[in-house]
């Protein structure tokens, strides 16, 4: 867990203003100190009361309030994160300025420590070549504008410039803090992700499957898409997870299924990452009706697997070939060591044995990594020294992943 943090939340005026009561409850319920500080217009959405209940601080928006505590200078002074959720394009417009004409803007003014904005306003709005330009303007000045989410706006529009939910964007602000923010390395590059388990049909009932959740898939596809990244997952079985913002997600069950969408969407890819936990075998037959107890048939007490298609080596072959032009290709090996070898050197193995560029190491087992919040293990490249990746969050060990994929002088303009 995160250490407390001094969390400023800044909120503006927009419709979207409800949902920053989940941001701090979630802020909150981390165990960090959350001060709300909205604008004016924004108490016309959400009222002090609440904030202040949620928050357990005073909610003030001038700066001729606490005057004798020089409030418009302590708050941002004494922030570890500030996250501005919504942001209009008029408080982008004023943070651009430098203006200081509430205590939002006066508490950006004076903050050193990372400043999070997550945009919300109408398409149109978001595209306005106005606010384009503020938004490279604060990236340019260290500032971690996000990328709105795709989706339903005020009235019947529906486009980018929603807000992401609340925890999408906690998670987010903090690997800002974490990483020191998003830089926009991998804009207009392709990546192509698999994420969350197969499911291998038995009958029309069951299926043989594995405990993996998706976050860590779906971590990776959030901090590349803030990266500027383009991004297609390619999900099978996953937790009940948010849509990246920007990201296209495709629907899959079985190995085969994940295998023929990864072949039909790795041409044109800069990266692949197969973070998915597919099914190495599958049932031999795959029942018409449901199997039933007490039956007579000895058939049913012997199961019998057939391999799966190998995606990862079959992605690599294929790009041997020039099917599918120059690309960095990211494998993960989720391993639990055996009697004569440890996870890292079965790992180190199969990076030998598939071929590809960078291969992520996780040791799992009971109460580790499927299912959890965090993640730890190695970064392996060929011909080079493991590289140790500590314990964090899943968004964290993302960060560290693309770090190393940005870092290979082979990522294809």
């Amino acid at each position: 867990m995160n250490k407390c943090l001094n969390i400023v939340v800044g909120v503006s005026g927009g419709i979207a203003a409800y949902k920053a009561c989940g941001l701090v409850r979630i802020f909150k319920e981390l165990g960090h100190n959350v001060t709300v500080v909205p604008t004016p217009s924004a108490l016309q959405f959400v009222g002090a009361a609440t904030f202040e209940a949620l928050s357990g601080n005073r909610v003030s928006t001038t700066v001729f309030e606490a005057v004798d505590e020089v409030q418009h200078v302590r708050v941002g002074q004494e922030a570890d994160l500030v996250v501005i959720a919504p942001a209009t394009a008029d408080v982008m417009a004023r943070l651009v300025a430098g203006r200081a004409d509430d205590l939002l803007t006066a508490t950006c003014l004076v903050a050193t420590c990372p400043i999070v904005v997550a945009p919300a306003m109408h398409t149109e709005m978001w595209n306005n070549a106005a606010t384009v330009a503020n938004v490279q303007t604060l990236r340019s000045r260290g500032v971690t504008v996000l990328d709105p989410a795709y989706g339903r706006l005020t009235g019947k529009d529906s486009g980018p410039g929603r807000l992401p939910e609340p925890i999408q964007i906690a998670n987010l602000a903090l690997t800002a803090h974490s990483v020191g923010g998003f830089s926009r390395d991998m804009e207009g590059k392709k990546v192509l992700i698999t994420a969350g388990g197969t499911q291998e049909n038995l009958d029309p009932v069951r299926y043989l499957g594995n405990r993996s959740s998706g976050r860590q898939g779906f971590a990776l596809a959030e901090i590349a898409a803030q990266r500027g990244a383009q991004v297609t997952i390619i999900a099978g079985s996953t937790d009940a997870l948010e849509t990246p913002c920007g990201a296209t997600v495709v629907k899959v069950s079985s190995a085969r299924e994940m295998a023929a969408a990864v072949d039909e969407r790795a041409e044109g890819a800069n990266v692949i990452i197969m973070a998915a936990a597919v099914a190495d075998f599958r049932p031999e037959t795959e029942a018409g009706a449901k199997l039933k107890k007490g039956s007579d048939d000895d058939s049913l007490h012997t199961l019998r697997l057939v391999e799966n298609p190998d995606i990862l080596a079959g992605t690599v072959e294929r790009r041997k070939r020039g099917e599918i032009g120059e690309c960095i290709i990211v494998g993960f090996a989720a391993e639990t060591g055996s009697d004569t070898q440890s996870p890292l050197e079965l790992a180190q193995a199969k990076l030998a044995r598939k071929g590809c560029d960078l291969l992520m190491c996780n040791q799992v087992g009971k109460g580790k990594v499927f299912g959890q919040l965090d993640n730890a293990g190695w970064l392996l490249s060929p011909g080079a020294e493991p590289v140790e990746v500590p314990s964090g969050t899943k968004f964290e060990v993302a960060s560290k992943i693309l770090d190393e994929v940005v870092g290979k002088d082979i990522l294809p303009s």
